[in-house]
């Protein structure tokens, strides 16, 4: 399972630009709001769902101030109804726990079970950034959001640009 530093130890021998803000450990959104950010307006928000038979299970990522309708998001993208999945589904497929979820949490999926699903606001320009945990809430990690869909497609987990 990738933690914090092996996440920082691939992204630079991958060679690809991050910028870290350490900060207290945070666990929602509210929180969040408190912590100094340099990109505020990149800062993301993680829903780790699954659907009603428990056979799929999708990460959706949109801005901090974005509310998700799962009943819209259902329909617009043919899913069985959607509901959160639990803390245990959250470590088991993973390897995170609450108020650590990440996209970053997916190169952990060794199955590539859960398909992650990038609200399309976040690819707005070339070099549009995004701020997520390096798979602990104690630091937020800005990468380009290319980089990070290219570390996700990489690994083999389906990955979709949707709107949110």
């Amino acid at each position: 399972m990738m933690g914090k530093e092996e996440i920082y130890r691939m992204l630079r021998e991958e060679g690809i630009w991050h910028e870290i803000t350490e900060h207290p450990a945070v666990y929602n959104m509210v929180e969040m709001a408190q912590v100094a950010l340099p990109y505020p307006e990149a800062d993301a928000k993680n829903l780790f769902v699954r659907d009603s038979k428990k056979r799929e299970y999708y990460l959706i990522t949109v801005r901090g101030d974005k509310r998700v309708d799962l009943k819209q998001f259902r329909q617009q993208n043919q899913t069985r109804s959607l509901t959160f999945a639990s803390a245990e589904e959250l470590l088991a497929l993973l390897g995170l726990t609450p108020g650590a979820v990440t996209p970053l949490g997916l190169l952990n999926d060794g199955d590539r079970r859960v398909t992650f699903c990038l609200d399309a606001s976040f690819c707005q320009g070339e070099e549009s950034l995004i701020g997520v945990h390096p798979n602990d809430n104690t630091a937020t990690l800005w990468l380009k959001v290319g980089d990070l869909l290219q570390l996700i497609r990489a690994h083999g987990n389906p990955v979709r640009v949707v709107q949110v």
